[in-house]
């Protein structure tokens, strides 16, 4: 590891991942079809909740790998901006006593952009691939 940047980027990459990955779990566990049935009740269509869990699930175990991490990013930046117009706006930044407010969402979605705009090198499966591809385009040549 080059930096303490690149450390960072590695802490944000894993936590947002698991954090995603955790989600994506128990939006299986409980019922994917809970969720779309949620979703419809919000006036998101319910096939959408299949699309979220699995970009959660999958994304968040791509992310902790260091695979395809900036489009992963970009998906949850796109599913947090989601959540946060959709759910959290109307709740208020704290919440409203009852639910949550966006707080949390927007830490998540900018952990996200930071992610799509700098990547994450650091302990990374695209590394690696990247490395792979390069020995082999040289030992061609």
């Amino acid at each position: 590891m080059e930096n303490k940047f690149e450390l960072g980027q590695l802490i944000i990459r894993v936590v947002l991942g698991i954090t995603f990955f955790i989600h994506g779990l128990d939006k299986f566990q409980g019922g994917v079809e809970n969720t779309a049935g949620w979703f419809e009740s919000i006036g998101i269509p319910g096939v959408v909740a299949y699309g979220v869990a699995v970009i959660e699930l999958v994304g968040g175990i791509m992310l902790v790998l260091g695979l395809f991490s900036r489009v992963v990013s970009i998906l949850f930046a796109v599913v947090m901006v989601g959540a946060i117009v959709k759910v959290k706006l109307a709740i208020g930044f704290l919440g409203n006593g009852q639910m949550a407010g966006y707080e949390l969402d927007l830490a998540f979605l900018a952990m996200a952009v930071m992610l799509a705009i700098t990547g994450s090198k650091a302990f990374a499966l695209d590394q690696l691939i990247g490395k792979a591809k390069e020995n082999k385009t040289t030992s061609v040549n």
